[in-house]
């Protein structure tokens, strides 16, 4: 028998099958610390063929794709060029890369994160005022960007929003919005 959270929304059973449309959930922060639950429910799995080997699709000699950032708005023509193309090869082959030598005073990262972490730790119903009920909307949070459509949900949790050219951010918690528009003046107002 499956066991439900209603504020949750998801079935705990591994019996759930994976044709049925997925339950919409609020928060997998809220899953993953529910009482209960011991293992990843069917509709957050999904693997190209069931059959592949896990170990043998790693590869552990790969490295996360790193980006400077100085380089693409000073240095050479030539390493500007490099550097867009390593850009490139990173959207294209991993989907995300780090950067550095981007400006950003460690504390103010800090602090960014931080905020993060108080969004994320907001209640559910103080999310409720950011969840976005449209892809488009300019602030938006959840765990998926369709649930009712798509088959395999992330096991994520996200805050998406626009800060161009308006600046649209959430006003809890305390600080993060302040943080972030920092963060976002010092990058267009740098020589970076």
């Amino acid at each position: 028998m499956a066991v439900t959270d209603p504020t949750v929304n998801i079935h705990y059973s591994s019996q759930v099958p994976h044709d049925q449309p997925p339950k919409l959930m609020t928060s997998i922060k809220k899953l993953a610390e529910s009482p209960g639950i011991t293992f990843i429910p069917p509709t957050y799995t999904y693997t190209n063929n069931p059959h592949d080997d896990l170990a043998a699709l790693i590869d552990t000699e790969s490295k996360i794709p790193t980006v400077d950032f100085s380089l693409l708005t000073s240095g050479t023509p030539q390493q500007r060029s490099q550097a867009i193309h390593d850009l490139g090869k990173a959207c294209q082959d991993w989907g995300f890369f780090l950067v550095i030598n981007h400006g950003v005073p460690e504390s103010l990262m800090k602090a960014i994160l931080d905020g993060c972490q108080g969004f994320f730790d907001l209640t559910e119903e103080e999310k409720q005022e950011f969840e976005g009920k449209h892809v488009l909307d300019p602030i938006r949070c959840g765990t998926s960007f369709n649930a009712s459509v798509e088959k395999v949900l992330f096991w994520r949790d996200f805050l998406k929003v626009f800060v161009y050219p308006e600046f649209h951010f959430p006003t809890k918690p305390a600080g993060f919005r302040y943080n972030v528009l920092f963060c976002f003046f010092i990058f267009y107002t740098s020589d970076i």
